[in-house]
């Protein structure tokens, strides 16, 4: 049985992919909140369903199918008991585990049909669209100035990192900040209920039922053997341990390379600043590179369930290593320019999504690195970006490979 989950390189021919198009959790974001939602502005949503739909396009005008994460989530609920116990996860992870705001939501939201149930649970829930009798001064006093009962989920078309493709199995993230942790609830019950994957023989590498945090902008399939992972804001060394340990357990990956990156908002996942673009040729934001320098750990398996682990500095030189290449290019992000540099980073110049070897999707906003690219070989489709851009996610982190082919060696 061919599992439906296949990504064995982050290069290979794009074959199905995972993305979400940003609802009405957008227009409940308002600035007071901006900090509590992770985001940094706010995009005109008529505009960024248009550069999202421009985006779904040029995917599937290169072949590729695409699905959508909402759409996959309301057909994994189709079961009534499903459904119910979903619904009460995420009333719990929303701070509702019982009482008369809980039973007001559920009974809410059970009165719409799945797929506007689940739009509804992701655009987020007023307190002004349900009507409850409040049985305790906590429920009445507390956050009372609070418009929301259930949080919007507005990174919720940043589809890669509440999950992530590795080999025929997936990891189901615990994200780092509440804003995000429920999102990759969904995820779950799509992995064990949708009939797509349900039952097919996908390995979940790592579940979401975990302390320490991981997200899938730091995880890379380098190759089918060998898995790369930031250490980051979002990603801790004590998840890449045990992520290591399921692969080297279960799989063909024999190597985990642990890139160590800065803990900042402005290079929050390794995919921000680090992508795989060709066999032999990567993006790179230059300030990551200390003298061409970063710290970089070799992660193998070594006697008895134990983990060998080296620590290099030359990202290069190991890069050549681990996949077998004589040389490797590294292609700098706004052409190294240290003005051009860190305002392209910031708008995603790094965070490109390959659909096949040498082809790529960026944001249009990026010229100076697109440039580069097409300099360098790479053939580029660019994508409207001027409202999508704003929350800080490229076209890398609004997909979610969920089948490639694989490489031709």
């Amino acid at each position: 049985m061919q599992s439906p989950i296949h990504v064995t390189s982050e290069i290979g021919k794009l074959k199905t992919v995972m993305l979400h198009r940003p609802g009405h959790e957008i227009e409940n974001v308002y600035p007071d909140i901006l900090h509590r939602m992770l985001v940094d502005d706010i995009p005109y949503l008529p505009i960024a369903q248009e550069e999202h739909d421009y985006f779904a396009k040029t995917l599937k005008d290169q072949g590729i199918e695409v699905l959508y994460f909402a759409k996959l989530a309301a057909e994994a609920l189709a079961d009534d008991q499903v459904k119910n116990e979903f619904l009460e996860k995420m009333l719990a992870e929303s701070g509702h585990a019982a009482g008369a705001v809980h039973d007001a939501l559920k009974e809410y939201l059970l009165s719409m049909d799945t797929q506007a149930m689940v739009d509804k649970i992701i655009a987020g829930v007023r307190k002004d669209e349900i009507h409850t009798k409040f049985v305790s001064l906590a429920e009445m006093a507390e956050d009372a100035d609070y418009p929301f009962f259930m949080d919007p989920m507005p990174n919720a078309y940043f589809t890669r990192d509440p999950q992530a493709s590795i080999g025929d199995g997936i990891t189901i993230n615990h994200m780092t900040f509440k804003a995000r942790q429920r999102e990759s609830l969904f995820t779950e019950y799509i992995i064990k209920y949708n009939p797509r994957f349900a039952n097919k023989g996908v390995h979940v590498w790592r579940d979401r039922y975990h302390d320490t945090r991981i997200e899938g902008g730091d995880e890379l399939v380098l190759s089918d053997h060998v898995f790369a992972i930031g250490i980051s804001q979002r990603t801790s060394a004590d998840a890449i341990m045990d992520i290591a340990r399921n692969l080297f357990k279960d799989s063909n990956y024999d190597t985990v390379v642990a890139i160590h990156i800065p803990h900042n908002h402005a290079m929050m996942h390794l995919d921000t600043v680090f992508t795989m673009i060709n066999y032999d040729q990567f993006t790179v934001h230059p300030q990551i590179l200390d003298g061409g320098k970063i710290d970089t750990y070799i992660l193998h398996p070594g006697k008895d369930g134990e983990i060998e682990i080296q620590h290099r500095t030359d990202l290069q030189k190991v890069l050549e290593e681990v996949l077998d290449k004589p040389e490797i290019d590294l292609i700098p992000t706004g052409n190294g320019d240290p003005i051009v540099a860190p305002r392209e980073q910031w708008n995603d110049g790094s965070n490109t999504l390959t659909i096949a070897p040498g082809e790529v999707v960026t944001y249009d906003r990026n010229y100076v690195s697109n440039d580069l690219l097409r300099k360098h070989g790479i053939l580029v489709h660019e994508v409207r970006s001027s409202e999508l851009s704003r929350v800080r996610g490229g076209p890398r982190c609004m997909s979610c490979p969920i089948v490639r082919e694989d490489l031709k060696n």
